[in-house]
């Protein structure tokens, strides 16, 4: 299940490893404090014995001194207990039976020995010290055994370990707390943005301005550059719409008035001319529509995400070959001009195929009636491809070169729609390229600069 809300999920995200971190604490807690706690009553065991030898000596066994009994009494948390050996083995003082010293153990004569073992069914910590003494004119070495219930040590983990725990807890609590407002407080610029961008519409596009933090600047500022391209998107397109109506209106009245004309002819043979008229209206009707579309299409593209690998020299004779067959009255030479290496660009084929086309058929239209060759060079320059189609007629002239790239315009009149050289700009635009009309030459000459594929 996908959690919806972004609160929800940094609370996730964060809390997660917080609680790691607070299990290792408690973890880390748990060994120190039992270290702490056997350290510190085996210290107080050893206390209790080096206190038992010193009155034992000065009271030659006979008794414990009242501070004694107060620490057997009352250390760390419970009473001590005690016994002492003479170096005979006779019972000198304490309780009669102390825990048995395990049979593994092995020491010196005073090296305080510490175990674990069982009195009266309870287990406890044991000392056993040896210290050498004079007690009634008895002089050796004296077993001295101390020892407390483990309970008591226990009691005293579990109480430190509880507040420690219940102090990790409510950290972690107070840390969930903090999380929870503190991501609300830290989101309200993304609401912001958010209440920003419901209030766009198709005919409301300008950029967002919002103070927002600096990991959603990028966010911002991508999301305006989409609302300045789809903004730029509709005024063209809205530019489009106009033009084409303009551009359509005087084609589809000659269609119109020609097809009447046709009706009303007097005769068959005045019908019949004017069928071949109305044909040829509606052919250049036709062309025009399909021009349009393809500028339109030419302006949607995106070839940078759907393009696919071309290599530049088989498909430069393939788009002349093409053009050869859609004009077999031409006698217009096609001169190629191609590097023997590849050369590969990342392209929409379809699109690259009718820029170019385009330019060749401007050629023969515009070139004038001395126009006898086009050249198509083909090189590689640096990162990108270079086509540069010229050819031998009457050119372009250097003041008309804007015109020439504008839209439903011509450099020099004649037939035509105007949208060759617009389609082939546009082309080269989508593809990050670029088109340029060339001076100081002889007759027209285009330069197309594409990328190379990466």
């Amino acid at each position: 299940m996908k959690l919806k809300s972004l609160r929800a999920r940094l609370t996730l995200i964060i809390l997660p490893p917080l609680l790691v971190i607070s299990l290792i604490a408690a973890a880390w807690q748990f060994d120190t404090t039992t270290d702490r706690a056997e350290n510190i009553f085996d210290r107080g065991l050893l206390s209790a014995a080096l206190a038992i030898s010193r009155d034992v000596a000065l009271s030659d066994g006979d008794a414990i001194s009242p501070s004694t009994q107060r620490l057997l009494n009352d250390t760390s948390g419970g009473p001590i207990f005690y016994h002492v050996y003479a170096p005979d083995g006779v019972f000198v003082t304490g309780y009669s039976t102390p825990p048995v010293l395990p049979s593994a153990l092995r020491d010196g004569p005073t090296d305080p020995q510490y175990y674990n073992s069982t009195y009266q069914s309870e287990n406890v910590r044991v000392l056993r010290y040896r210290d050498s003494t004079v007690v009634s004119g008895v002089a050796g070495v004296f077993s001295i055994t101390v020892w407390q219930s483990a309970q008591v040590r226990s009691s005293f983990v579990r109480d430190v370990l509880s507040r420690s725990f219940a102090v990790i807890t409510l950290l972690v609590l107070c840390v969930a707390v903090v999380v929870w407002f503190g991501v609300g407080l830290g989101l309200r610029p993304l609401l912001d943005l958010e209440r920003a961008i419901a209030e766009r519409s198709p005919t409301e596009l300008k950029p967002i301005r919002r103070a927002v933090p600096v990991e959603a600047q990028g966010l911002v500022s991508t999301l305006n550059a989409l609302l300045d391209r789809i903004s730029r998107r509709i005024s063209s397109k809205d530019e489009f719409i106009s033009n084409a109506a303009h551009q359509l209106r005087n084609p589809v009245a000659g269609v119109l008035a020609l097809a009447e004309a046709v009706e009303n002819a007097p005769t068959a043979k005045a019908a019949q001319r004017r069928s071949a008229e109305l044909l040829l209206a509606a052919k250049e009707a036709s062309d025009l529509t399909n021009k349009l579309l393809s500028f339109e299409r030419a302006s949607g593209a995106d070839i940078l995400r759907s393009g696919l690998p071309v290599e530049l020299g088989a498909f430069v004779r393939y788009v002349g070959t093409v053009f050869s067959q859609q004009n077999p009255q031409s006698s217009v030479e096609l001169i190629y001009a191609l590097p023997t290496e590849n050369v590969i660009v990342t392209a929409d084929t379809i699109m690259l195929q009718e820029a170019v086309l385009n330019l060749l058929t401007n050629s023969i239209t515009h070139g004038g009636p001395d126009l006898t060759q086009i050249t198509l060079d083909l090189s590689a320059d640096g990162s990108n491809a270079v086509l540069i189609v010229s050819d031998d007629g009457i050119g372009i002239p250097v003041d008309r070169h804007i015109e020439a790239l504008s839209r439903f315009s011509q450099a020099g009149g004649g037939p035509g729609s105007g949208l060759g050289l617009p389609i082939a700009s546009r082309v080269m635009q989508n593809h990050d390229g670029r088109l340029e009309l060339l001076e100081g030459t002889s007759g027209a000459s285009i330069k197309l600069t594409i990328p190379l594929a990466r």
